[in-house]
C-alpha cells in the first residue's frame, strides 16, 4: 500500500526566499518546481538528486485562505505506486478518506488516522 515518505510539506512566506536558503545555504537539489496559479509554484527540493523524499516549499498565505489549520505544522505526503488500490484497501480497511484529487502535478487523496491527523498519498510513477 504505502511504500515510501514522499513529501513532507513546509508553509513558508515567501517561496523565492525558501527555495534561496534551502538551495543556496543548505546546498540541496531542486527537484521539482511548477506553476500552480499566478503567484504561485509547487517546489520541491531534496539534499540530492538521488534522495527520493523531498521538502514541498508551499506557500503559507495560500494554504492559510484553503485550510488554516494546516500551517501549523508540516503535512506529511506518503507515496504509492498504486493509488487506486491502496484508496480501495483504505476504504476496505475502515480507514477514513476524501475524495482523490487528480491535480495537473499528481493523483493523492488525504487519509486519517485514529487521532483524526490527516496525511496525503500521492501517486508516484
Amino acid at each position: 500500500m504505502i511504500n515510501k515518505i514522499g513529501k513532507i510539506t513546509v508553509y513558508v512566506q515567501d517561496q523565492e526566499q525558501a527555495k534561496d536558503f534551502w538551495l543556496n545555504k543548505l546546498g540541496f537539489v531542486l527537484k521539482f518546481e511548477q506553476q500552480m496559479g499566478p503567484n504561485m509554484s509547487w517546489i520541491e527540493v531534496g539534499p540530492s538528486e538521488d534522495e527520493f523524499t523531498t521538502l514541498v516549499l508551499y506557500s503559507k498565505s495560500a494554504m492559510e485562505k484553503q485550510k488554516p489549520s494546516k500551517v501549523a505544522h508540516p503535512s506529511v505526503l506518503f507515496s504509492t505506486t498504486d493509488i487506486e488500490s491502496a484508496y480501495e484497501k483504505m476504504t476496505q480497511n475502515g480507514v477514513k478518506v476524501d475524495e482523490m484529487m487528480r491535480m495537473p502535478f499528481g493523483t493523492m487523496f488525504t487519509f486519517y488516522d485514529q487521532d483524526g491527523n490527516d496525511y496525503i498519498l500521492r501517486e508516484d510513477k
